[in-house]
């Protein structure tokens, strides 16, 4: 057997990492040589593959013929890799003469190249030899055809000179304006050449000539207007008109000084008719400054229009200039005769001068001004909810209805556009003296708020008959309609410091409105004169009519109706508010705040809502005296309601339908005087109720019985003596319950028996958890207990500490039951018999 030397050797590890390969590896040897023998697998075992071929003892018998196969395919692998050996060595020695060869060709590859590239050079040398003559001759043509170009602009130009020198003297305008127009433009190809002496002569000398032609030009204008033959005309239209397009080549400031001649030549008329000094300067004879300047651009537009270019625009640079020269003297004159301005004379002025910047608007474009950017104009306000928009509500539509201004004139408020350069051109010299019609306003005002209050004194206020109806002061209306007309007119006039100073006037005369015409005549509540002694008396007074209730029926509508006008103007005023600010300028918009005169009126429907609750309370006082003084201690059955009850829910339902009626167009109100109501008469009912002296418990039973009826009558207070049956609002139900329930917890702790003493206080506690030892006290003096008693429920009262409880029973409680020592059945069965007559009795 051969040997094997122990270098030879491999150990496991090393043949593993030998015959692992990388899988991209693995997969590429898959893909070329694909074989399903079990040796060629990258996962071999040699163990998995012994024992498939050995699976049992009985297969070790052929073994030997496995053995050999093994070595027989040995052999064969060993012949194959020998014969791959071999022949990658011939491969080798090919590659190497192939890649010999491949340097070679690249060599010769490389030479021709070489060879190529040295005869491109001398190709280039030759070309270059060859087009040098010719480069030289397209040089040459360049400056020589700039040289003709140059020479035939020269030509031009001094032929040019010689010419308009010519036409100029022979005043051919229609020549020389062409003429002018193409020297110009050909003198432009000579800036660079200015150094050049005769270059330079020939540009002075049509400097000269433009000098020469723009005064040539404006003395034939003059000679035409103001010559001997002016008046019939100028006799060379055509020439003139010719003038004005050789202007337009000139410089600017021919043109400017033209116009300039021209427009004054044309008003100088205008300021020796209206001078100062005389009769039709003054502001009643306004007219005949606009009449007369339509006449003359009538006539300028028929004899002249056509000399100026269109886009000249002279009969509005005669306008602008008419109404700036207006605007001056007005503003004079008006200074130095300030004392004969009234208001309607200024308001004359004001209209008719507005009418004309209108007029003029309409014709013009306003293209010659310097502002054509004016204010824009003011979105229109959100719609606003108002009880009374549809027929009384002054700020609707404002811009459609017609505006007599308090002087008697009228004028169109127009639909606000957005404004034109000519707005206020004129009319802006008002602005210094709009104090005049801002003291008119004040003096309009105080007059119509004096005619307010004698047709308050004459008329009385409105009352509610129908639902459709309004029990609202026409006088409001009429305040808020004055106050429209006037922020109308205003804003026409000015919308700066004047609207703010209306706006200081609208506050006065609302303020004045609310105390003089509101506050002031609220009707006053009169003192009870007769005292009555006897409870009975007291009842049968209680019953009779026209004496129980302070107020009369129109002074509780008058009331009503002031607190519906003071929610009116609230409401408008805010309104008012929002309208001033649109219109006003927008730095002065902060300015204005009318929220302390909605403060005022907000304060002024407060004391209507007080005056009607304390006027109902004292109609109820009474008879709440009245139960105080009944002789309780007498009682021996329970029978109807008290006559007090009776007395109290015969003077709510004559009174409370007479004010919700009044109060129809304003619910919320209504439920604010019926919340306050509430709040203030329950106490006071707890107060006369705690004065009672039940001294038996039948005696109890009826007030029980009688405060139970008075808690229904209050809880159907905001629909009582209505046809409908409206749900009364949460806040005033838990209001009256509450307090109410409050009551029947006393009555029903005064009935329990005080014996024992630790089960009553228990109940009390029970019964009236936010109570406190005053209440304690109070009850036991309505049981009727002596000192020494109470002193000894009192003390365990304050063992007890009540504050500290949080049980709250229910109204239908029995008092007295799971309490130490008492005995509740009786006083159960009483109190449920109690409960059933109530039920029966309502």
């Amino acid at each position: 057997m051969a040997t094997i030397d122990d270098e030879d050797i491999v150990d496991d590890d090393q043949l593993e990492s030998l015959l692992s390969f990388p899988a991209d590896v693995q997969e590429a040897i898959d893909q070329v040589l694909p074989s399903n023998d079990p040796l060629d697998r990258p996962d071999f075992n040699p163990v998995d593959y012994i024992n498939s071929l050995f699976p049992t003892e009985q297969s070790l018998a052929n073994i030997d013929d496995v053995v050999n196969k093994i070595r027989f395919k040995i052999r064969r692998l060993d012949d194959e890799v020998r014969t791959v050996v071999r022949g990658q060595t011939n491969v080798g020695e090919e590659g190497r003469q192939a890649l010999e060869e491949a340097q070679k060709a690249i060599q010769d590859l490389f030479t021709k190249i070489k060879d190529i590239k040295d005869k491109a050079e001398k190709s280039e040398e030759m070309v270059k030899e060859i087009t040098r003559d010719i480069k030289q001759l397209d040089h040459a043509k360049r400056h020589l055809t700039s040289s003709i170009t140059t020479l035939n602009h020269l030509h031009m130009l001094v032929g040019g000179v010689d010419s308009l020198t010519s036409l100029t003297r022979r005043r051919q305008y229609g020549e020389v304006a062409n003429l002018l127009q193409g020297v110009l433009n050909v003198l432009e190809h000579f800036d660079k050449y200015m150094s050049i002496p005769q270059i330079k002569l020939l540009a002075d000398k049509v400097k000269q000539i433009q000098s020469e032609l723009g005064t040539q030009i404006i003395a034939d204008f003059e000679e035409a207007f103001q010559g001997a033959g002016a008046k019939y005309g100028p006799s060379n239209q055509k020439q003139l008109r010719e003038a004005c397009y050789v202007v337009n080549v000139l410089d600017p400031k021919v043109k400017r000084d033209l116009l300039s001649w021209f427009v004054k030549l044309q008003l100088s008329e205008y300021l020796v008719l209206f001078a100062q000094d005389q009769d039709v300067a003054w502001l009643d004879k306004i007219d005949r400054r606009y009449a007369w300047i339509k006449r003359t651009l009538v006539d300028f537009e028929e004899k002249f229009g056509h000399l100026f270019p269109p886009d000249w625009e002279v009969s509005e640079r005669i306008c602008v200039e008419f109404c700036d020269i207006t605007r001056k003297e007005l503003s004079r004159i008006m200074g130095r005769r300030a004392v004969e301005i009234d208001v309607k004379l200024l308001l004359f002025a004001i209209q008719r001068t507005t009418n004309f910047e209108t007029l003029i608007s309409k014709r013009f474009m306003g293209v010659t001004l310097n502002e054509t950017q004016s204010k824009p104009p003011t979105p229109a306000p959100a719609a606003t909810t108002n009880p009374f928009e549809e027929s009384t509500n002054p700020f609707e539509n404002e811009t459609d209805q017609e505006v007599t201004s308090p002087s008697g004139e009228e004028s169109k408020s127009a639909a606000k556009s957005q404004a034109t350069p000519f707005t206020g051109i004129i009319s802006r010299c008002f602005e210094a003296h709009l104090n005049i019609y801002i003291e008119s306003q004040d003096r309009n005002l105080a007059e119509l708020i004096g005619r307010f209050l004698e047709d308050l004194r004459q008329h009385g206020t409105p009352r509610m008959e129908t639902d459709e109806g309004s029990n609202v002061l026409p006088s409001c209306a009429d305040l808020f309609v004055f106050y429209k007309k006037c922020m109308v007119q205003c804003s026409q006039l000015s919308t700066g410091q004047p609207m703010q100073d209306l706006t200081k006037t609208f506050q006065k005369y609302l303020k004045e409105y609310a105390i003089r015409v509101l506050l002031n005549n609220l009707p006053k509540l009169s003192s009870q004169s007769n005292s009555i002694s006897s409870a009975t008396g007291l009842i049968q007074s209680i019953l009779k009519e026209g004496e129980v209730t302070k107020l009369t029926e129109e002074e509780q509508c008058r009331t009503c109706s002031i607190l519906c006008t003071a929610e009116y103007c609230m409401e408008t005023t805010q309104q008012l508010e929002e309208k001033l600010k649109e219109k006003v300028d927008d730095h002065l918009a902060a300015n204005i705040d009318l929220n302390a005169e909605q403060d005022m009126f907000h304060n002024v429907i407060s004391n209507c809502i007080q005056l009607l609750v304390q006027d109902l309370e004292t109609a109820c006082e009474p008879a709440l005296t009245a139960m105080s003084k009944m002789p309780w201690s007498t009682i021996e059955a329970v029978g109807d309601q008290s006559g007090y009850v009776t007395a109290i829910s015969s003077h709510l339902k004559t009174n409370l339908p007479i004010i919700r009626d009044n109060l129809a167009a304003s619910r919320k109100y209504f439920t604010q005087f019926c919340v306050k109501f509430a709040n203030s008469f329950i106490p006071k009912f707890i107060n006369q109720l705690c004065r009672c002296k039940p001294s038996s418990t039948v005696a109890a039973e009826q007030l029980l019985l009688d405060t139970h009826s008075l808690k229904t009558v209050l809880l159907d207070l905001p629909s009582l003596g209505s046809q409908l049956n409206r749900k009364a609002p949460a806040s005033f139900t838990k209001i009256v319950v509450k307090g109410m329930t409050k009551a029947e917890m006393i009555l029903k702790v005064v009935m329990s028996p005080h014996d024992p003493p630790q089960g009553f206080v228990d109940n009390f506690i029970r019964l009236l958890t936010d109570s406190d030892i005053n209440d304690f006290q109070k009850v036991l003096d309505m049981k009727g207990l002596r000192r020494s008693e109470q002193s000894h429920l009192i003390e365990m009262y304050r063992v007890r500490n009540p504050a500290g409880s949080n049980s709250n029973l229910g109204e239908g409680t029995a008092v007295g039951s799971h309490t130490q020592g008492s005995s509740p059945e009786p006083e159960s069965s009483r109190i449920k018999k109690l409960e059933r007559l109530i039920k029966k009795r309502l």
